[in-house]
């Protein structure tokens, strides 16, 4: 027998946790941009993270240092994160702190293996979104099956968020109030739950397709559904490249690109515009991003689709001008028409066109019932994916900031087009430019609503809530404190206080859509909890609506 001698791989034993010792990741972009522009706030929570835990003894090791190459600390790609995670002991205390938006599969691998207990944490902050970033991690892990625990605060001086850091410490868990969720009750027999399951019952019998341009958008595992559940409500993928949308966007004749342009100003929309492509909007970008609304609708149109996603980050954000303009475009009812490539149909005219944001299969699944209950109940279908950015107190109510990168719908802004604004996007995050569709969402009635993965099941969370008017002083005050090129939502939940929402959302997205007064969305809700119920999905009641006080 010949004897072979085999270069057998040596596993290194994991390092042992030291007493009294908390470890601290931080996952951030992948556009280094990002993570460099963000870094000092980062540094802020991570000194209140410090000195929190300080005051229990205990003392927080960052599992990596900065890298003076880069000036930053954060976990910047998901092979970083292998190699950080290898030298934090698997049974040790783990934070993860989050100011800026992060990618959440930097750290997914060592979290799904990591043994000891976990605390995400944010700074209830506006300037960056680490509120965005916390609770798409917390999807995540949700999604996952993984235990942890989550905190947040705005400086670190309020003794909630001192307790739960002893809390967490003493028994890895922290407690938060839930008293504002409730299980759907029997459903009354009226003609909106009855149109709710009839709807439903068609999507079970004769499908939907929602087109992907990608998945995994900037690190959205949560984003990310399955086949198997997707299919098991009556949804299939057409999973396309953004290749084939770039492809088709240079074969829209600059003619046809500049009509949309004409379009949207005889309909009141006015453009911020310069010269310089680094820094400002110009025609030229607006031409590119018309051209992308025109390719996506034709696209959407070959395939049979009844919905679409753009990932736009990554990929396209170095080819192309941002996606944003083009998705709020297709959202909306009254929008600028697009030809089939032979002239011969105006593709779903007069029709919105559900677009789900970021390729967010959330959104796409809730975009999708909505857009067909609202439409048979004779509502106005636009819906909006807002981020959960940033609130605070105003006059006596948590008033709560819904921000999304440019793409609401005209007709939830004030004014409609006449009131919206194209401001170039930040070069931080978009180098390519592009234009946003701003303006500030209109007061009026909203139904909210969430689908998420729990469980090994997709589920929803729907509540009731109202989009209110501030002063302009306040407005410019909170657009300021964001980002000022985005469109804003003043939101108030009825029903959910700010730490309630803050635990229990699975997503960093929230969807919206418009009812033209109270008792109208409230029989929108209940359609829709129908229709969501008759599809098999548990459905969860947050805050005051009609079917649980």
């Amino acid at each position: 027998m010949t004897s072979h001698a085999y270069a057998v791989p040596t596993v290194t034993d994991p390092p042992a946790a030291p007493e009294n010792t908390v470890y601290l990741v931080a996952s951030g972009d992948l556009r280094e941009s990002a993570n460099a522009a963000g870094w000092s706030t980062q540094v802020g929570l991570e000194r209140i993270l410090t000195d929190a835990f300080a005051a229990h003894g205990r003392k927080v090791v960052r599992a990596n240092d900065v890298d003076p190459a880069t000036g930053h600390g954060f976990i910047s790609s998901q092979r970083m994160g292998l190699e950080v995670f290898r030298g934090i002991p698997p049974e040790a205390p783990l934070v993860v702190a989050e100011a800026v938006w992060q990618y959440s599969h930097h750290v997914l691998a060592g979290l799904r293996t990591h043994r000891g207990p976990i605390l995400t944490a944010a700074n209830f902050a506006a300037d960056w979104p680490g509120l965005v970033g916390l609770l798409g991690l917390n999807a995540g892990l949700t999604k996952m099956g993984k235990d942890y625990s989550t905190v947040w605060t705005v400086d670190g001086t309020d003794a909630w968020f001192a307790d739960a850091i002893g809390e967490w410490l003493a028994t890895g868990t922290i407690t938060h109030d839930a008293s504002h969720v409730h299980p759907l009750p029997e459903l009354p027999a009226t003609p909106e739950t009855g149109l709710g399951e009839a709807l439903a019952a068609q999507l079970l019998t004769e499908k939907a397709i929602i087109g992907v341009f990608d998945e995994g958008c900037m690190g959205m595992y949560n984003a990310i559904f399955d086949d198997e559940l997707l299919n098991g409500i009556g949804i299939y993928k057409e999973r396309l490249s953004q290749s084939a949308l770039w492809a088709e966007m240079q074969r829209v004749p600059d003619a046809e690109a500049d009509e949309v342009q004409a379009w949207l100003e005889d309909a009141g929309m006015t453009f911020r515009l310069g010269t310089d492509e680094a820094t400002e909007l110009t025609a030229a970008q607006l031409r590119w991003q018309h051209k992308m609304y025109i390719a996506a609708l034709r696209i959407a149109d070959d395939f049979g689709l009844d919905a679409v996603g753009i990932q736009y980050q990554q990929g396209l954000k170095d080819l192309s001008p941002a996606s944003d303009l083009a998705e709020g475009l297709m959202n909306n009812v009254q929008r600028p028409p697009v030809r089939s490539r032979d002239g011969a149909r105006v593709l779903w005219d007069g029709q919105a066109f559900p677009h789900f944001n970021e390729a967010d299969e959330g959104v796409a699944v809730d975009a999708l019932v909505t857009h067909r209950l609202w439409k048979a109940m004779g509502l106005d279908p636009a819906t909006t994916l807002h981020d959960v950015r940033w609130g605070e107190d105003y006059d006596g109510r948590f008033v709560w900031v819904f921000e999304i990168s440019g793409s609401v719908p005209a007709s939830h802004l004030e004014g409609g087009y006449a009131g919206a604004e194209g401001w170039r996007q930040d070069p931080v995050f978009f180098p390519a430019g592009g234009s946003t569709l701003n303006g500030v969402s209109r007061p009026g009635e909203i139904v909210w609503s969430r689908v998420y993965l729990a469980d090994g099941r997709l589920q929803v969370d729907l509540g009731r809530g109202s989009a209110v008017a501030l002063p302009a002083a306040e407005t410019t005050r909170r657009k300021e404190a964001t980002n000022p090129e985005w469109p804003i939502m003043h939101a108030v939940l009825h029903g959910v206080s700010r730490d309630q929402f803050m635990a229990r959302h699975k997503a960093n997205h929230l969807n919206v859509a418009y009812a033209p007064d109270a008792a109208t969305a409230d029989r929108a809700l209940e359609a829709k909890a129908a229709l969501f119920h008759r599809l098999g999905m548990p459905v969860h009641l947050c805050g005051e609506t009609s079917l649980a006080g």
